[in-house]
């Protein structure tokens, strides 16, 4: 199809990206990268082998740092003179965050505000979006999806720190980056996002991956927690889209957006497992015993703002979502290569075939 995705907008755009080495990260760096954008990555070395960054290969400016380091982060705004700058860069597992509860505030709340603070030198910087999660909410487990003017909070440190990351940007915004001509930062919250390309600890597609892969029973923590499961690609997608209106100098969308799947992909980790053994019929589990730190077992995302403003709408369902996701895995284990760029030619077909305004323009 000669589509040009996001209207053409990011062809020939200078674009950094921190946590390019990581799961989303490297996905949103090769959709970048196929659509002929300037892309420049500042990230720390990829935290697993494998990993979905050594096996795309991309052709971009590769920097590596820690976003803790102003310096390091500045120069890197410096050098690649981006005019818009997607920050992924963080430390993103909720067990993790019990384990060294620091890193994970000196990495999401001033690895942000250092990100922000490089950003505020950037002669020709338009636009910032800056990628928290799902997780930022006060979550009383209600079963209605939270919106973005629901309260801030968070029981662990990486909930928490997401919350508080949300602040930091505010802050900047107001503080910083409220006049006329200055660049446009907006927050993107997520759902549980899987897809080929995780081997991360503490998350249920990588652990599957691993147990499959030593033949062994998989041991679930909650089977009965329920979360909004979503394609990286969704949220990629929704990362770009929002991207795109505020390069186009759209003050109103430089607030908090929420990117979740529909209200009927809110699973529990046991009927996302049930799903996968049609594709993974020798994928066994069990669920394991003794005391585990708290997870939320309950947690919804109200879309509805961006699917009115901003036309974003989700593409794949569930059933699509972990068909792709097995057989990216499948295709990796038999041939050792990804097949990701495949799965963006689907991605973006069916976008197109659904009516999705950012695959059709």
């Amino acid at each position: 199809m000669d589509v040009k995705p996001f209207g053409g907008a990011y062809r020939g755009r200078r674009v950094l990206i921190t946590g390019h080495t990581g799961f989303k990260g490297s996905w949103l760096a090769a959709w970048l990268a196929q659509m002929e954008a300037e892309v420049t990555g500042f990230s720390q070395d990829p935290a697993t082998t494998p990993n979905h960054w050594d096996l795309l290969q991309l052709p971009i400016v590769d920097l590596r740092g820690d976003v803790r380091d102003l310096s390091a982060i500045g120069e890197a705004v410096h050098t690649s003179r981006p005019e818009i700058v997607f920050h992924l860069s963080a430390q993103p597992l909720v067990r993790r965050s019990y384990q060294d509860p620091l890193e994970t505030w000196s990495t999401n709340v001033m690895g942000t505000a250092n990100v922000l603070e490089a950003c505020r030198k950037a002669k020709d910087l338009a636009a910032v979006v800056v990628v928290t999660t799902d997780k930022v909410y006060a979550n009383k487990e209600y079963a209605q999806g939270y919106r973005e003017d629901d309260r801030l909070g968070g029981h662990d440190p990486y909930s928490a720190s997401k919350a508080a990351c949300e602040l930091v940007v505010d802050s900047y915004r107001k503080a910083f980056f409220g006049g006329d001509f200055a660049p446009l930062i907006a927050t993107a919250r997520a759902g549980n996002v899987i897809g080929g390309g995780d081997w991360s600890n503490d998350r249920l597609i990588p652990d599957v991956v691993r147990a499959l892969a030593c033949g062994q029973s998989l041991e679930v923590r909650s089977p009965n927690a329920t979360r909004p499961w979503q394609h990286v690609l969704e949220c990629t997608s929704a990362y770009l889209l929002l991207g795109e209106h505020l390069l186009s100098g759209k003050r109103a969308i430089a607030q908090a957006w929420n990117f979740g799947p529909n209200s009927e992909d809110n699973r529990s980790v046991a009927a996302i497992l049930s799903e996968l053994q049609i594709h993974w019929p020798e994928l066994r589990w069990h669920q394991s015993v003794g005391q585990h730190p708290h997870e939320a077992g309950l947690l919804y995302l109200d879309s509805s703002m961006a699917k009115t403003i901003l036309g974003w709408k989700p593409v794949w369902d569930l059933s699509a979502t972990l068909a792709a996701t097995a057989n990216w895995y499948r295709q990796h284990a038999l041939t050792q290569q990804a097949s990701t760029y495949l799965q963006l030619k689907s991605y973006q077909e069916s976008a197109a075939t659904t009516g999705s305004p950012w695959a059709i323009q």
